[in-house]
């Protein structure tokens, strides 16, 4: 056995009580990891499979790795004391605050799905997306679920959570993995009295109701091949009643069942997949139509020279506020200024059009000429900036125009067909950095 370097471990805080995490990795999203059945944030990375596991998914994520209440390094349950599955949905909301984690994925195995799914379900805006891994809905068989254990079953099973637990008969695997590790593991996730007070106490737990509230993109993993019957069983029905929840089944071949053995590498690359789609359907959605407008001041450094420093700034000042009022009566927004010029966006070609033609002939009188372009295409809002191809074509349009002069490009020309505004054709341009050759149109006024 050997020791395979780990992150800190840290506490987060809910009241008085502490939550162990940490943080691996530096991804473009976060994940924050619910194990199940068995949690200690210390002792994960003393197996070479399970930190592998790991490993593997904080190439996909920002990964966050914590014991649930009552497990692991987190505050213990005691059997006179279990939480209710409403504050481990809150403890989940103190660690993401203590990581500075906005939205989350979760990715929860076994039981810990139950937390999971009850937490998207409540909190959507706090949540990007949800993987569960053989899931657990219940414990008591139901009308939906006829399959899980009887009374009878469950009342054996935490008899024998206190006669032996910790000790290797827990291990499904005779001849597996790691089996001593696996049983100094369970000593140290949770303790014999914890244990059976927990299952106890959630014995009457059904989150089945709440699947079809789940409005977060899913994906479920199952077990083809687990001796536990109940777990492909479980998934399915759980992805059949989430919306859009997507189901992937793997084998974990006959060895140990537990996922971060012969199912680690699938399912670190469907759960990747999955958070890569979710991240590029997220930045389509901060993707809209627009009309960019740039102008800048003609001649403006040979006029600074001119003026000097003070009478420049002053007439500068003058400029800027001339087209902040033109920008706000054409309900365009302000970008970026850039020394003497403005880049602003609209929701409308017209709107823009219009403005750009009055903030030319408004600020003649201020004894100055500004040459302006516009574009209408897709941006992206990222941050409260904007960028894109679309805003590139706007500001190489600006660059062609002539002192006084307003040019649009042929996407802008197209949808204001009808209006009683006149364009004269500039003719074919290509511009640096853009693909193909763009027609260019000045406005021409009455």
């Amino acid at each position: 056995m050997y020791a395979v370097e780990r992150p800190d471990t840290r506490f987060a805080w809910n009241g008085d009580v502490s939550l162990a995490y940490q943080v691996v990795g530096d991804g473009a999203s976060d994940l924050l990891y619910l194990q199940g059945y068995c949690s200690h944030v210390d002792m994960n990375w003393e197996s070479p499979h399970l930190a592998h596991f790991l490993r593997g998914l904080a190439q996909h994520a920002r990964l966050i790795v914590t014991d649930r209440r009552g497990w692991g390094c987190s505050e213990r349950f005691s059997p006179g004391y279990v939480a209710d599955i409403d504050t481990l949905t809150d403890d989940i909301l103190a660690v993401m605050a203590a990581t500075g984690s906005e939205r989350v994925s979760i990715l929860a195995t076994y039981e810990s799905t139950i937390v999971a799914s009850l937490f998207a379900a409540v909190y959507p805006e706090r949540t990007m997306s949800l993987a569960l891994v053989d899931p657990q809905l219940t414990y008591l068989p139901t009308d939906e679920t006829p399959w899980m254990p009887s009374l009878a079953r469950w009342q054996e099973q935490i008899s024998l959570f206190r006669a032996t637990w910790g000790t290797p008969k827990w291990w499904d695997s005779p001849d597996g993995p790691e089996r001593a590790w696996f049983a100094r593991y369970t000593r140290a996730s949770v303790t014999p009295g914890g244990l059976a007070a927990e299952v106890e106490s959630y014995l009457d737990t059904d989150i089945c109701a709440v699947l079809p509230s789940i409005q977060v993109p899913t994906l479920v993993l199952v077990d083809t091949d687990s001796f536990y019957e109940v777990l492909p069983e479980t998934g399915r029905y759980a992805a059949s009643k989430i919306p859009g929840a997507r189901l992937v089944e793997h084998s974990s071949q006959g060895g140990p069942h537990f996922h971060w053995y012969a199912r680690a590498d699938p399912i670190v690359q469907e759960v990747g997949r999955f958070l890569a789609q979710i991240r590029d359907e997220e930045a389509s959605f901060d993707r809209v139509l627009a009309t960019v407008l740039f102008t800048d001041i003609v001649g403006s450094t040979a006029l600074a020279a001119q003026l000097g420093d003070r009478r420049w700034r002053e007439l500068a000042e003058q400029h800027h506020a001339t087209v902040r009022t033109l920008l706000a009566r054409y309900r365009g927004s302000e970008l970026d200024t850039a020394g003497d010029g403005f880049f602003a966006s609209f929701d409308g070609p017209a709107r823009a059009v219009r403005c750009a033609v009055a903030i030319t002939d408004a600020v003649r009188g201020l004894g100055i000429e500004i040459r302006a372009g516009l574009h209408t295409g897709e941006v992206e809002r990222l941050d409260g900036k904007v960028g894109g191809l679309a805003v590139n074509i706007g500001a190489r349009v600006a660059t062609l125009a002539a002192p006084s002069e307003v040019l649009v490009s042929q996407t802008v020309r197209d949808l204001m067909v009808g209006s009683d505004l006149v364009f004269e054709d500039r003719g074919l341009h290509a511009f640096k950095g853009v693909p193909g050759e763009w027609r260019v149109h000045a406005v021409v006024r009455p």
